[in-house]
């Protein structure tokens, strides 16, 4: 009888601990989720406050794209004709004005992914999100502008043919597929964050997806600049 109830007692023993280990173990991961909401929270605001009051001189960085390609090679791709290699120059055109756009945020962007490339979530799908995100953003804060006029003229000197060696690398980065360009909007706040914010917490990222807004629209606008450049160019999408 004694051995049976010693035996009740360890399982009930047992049972409590395995509950509180549980218990323990998810409570540090509530704590993880919401210490690394917090960070990357507060560096996207960051990021994207900086960004969206340099929207300026983004705009002049790539109304400069424009302005060198009319002065230096103006109707470079004349009789080119619109086919995947002309695709990939109008991705190539897509890539000076991101590049020429966010080269002075570059110290802020290596900022924002120093804070964001460790964090994780027990949301595996959240983390995945903005490891995705954080790796897209790393590639192009890597990317130098690309040499467009050389890079149209070497297509023309081939007979549009072949394109340049320089096309060809700069776009297998800034735009390997569709599905995984490169080219990624400043600021990212995946819905899931929203689950772990506190109510402080919830007004800053308010503030941070305003700014996002801010720069969406400016980016918006900008599809007419790509437009100038194509036809100065004389290339066809």
């Amino acid at each position: 009888m004694r051995s049976r109830l010693a035996t009740v007692a360890l399982m009930i023993a047992l049972g409590t601990l395995a509950l509180a280990a549980q218990l323990t173990g998810t409570a540090l991961a509530a704590g993880s989720d919401g210490a690394a909401t917090e960070a990357y929270v507060r560096a996207d605001y960051q990021l994207v406050r900086l960004a969206s009051s340099r929207i300026p001189n983004a705009d002049n960085a790539i109304q400069g794209v424009l302005e060198r390609v009319s002065g230096e090679c103006p109707q470079a791709g004349a009789n080119s004709p619109q086919d995947p290699e002309s695709t990939q120059l109008s991705n190539e055109v897509i890539g000076a004005m991101v590049t020429s756009a966010i080269h002075g945020e570059l110290p802020a962007i290596r900022a924002f992914i120093r804070v964001a490339s460790p964090l994780r979530w027990s949301n595996r799908g959240l983390t995945s999100t903005i490891q995705r995100y954080v790796t897209r953003l790393r590639t192009l804060a890597s990317l130098g502008e690309p040499a467009l006029c050389a890079d149209v003229r070497a297509w023309a000197a081939s007979g549009y043919r072949a394109l340049g060696s320089g096309t060809v690398s700069f776009d297998a980065r800034f735009f390997p597929s569709w599905t995984t360009p490169a080219w990624v909007a400043i600021g990212e706040l995946p819905a899931a964050l929203a689950h772990y914010e506190s109510g402080a917490l919830r007004s800053l990222a308010g503030r941070a997806s305003a700014r996002e807004e801010e720069l969406t629209e400016f980016e918006a606008g900008e599809v007419e600049t790509w437009g100038k450049i194509m036809s100065a160019l004389e290339l066809w999408p």
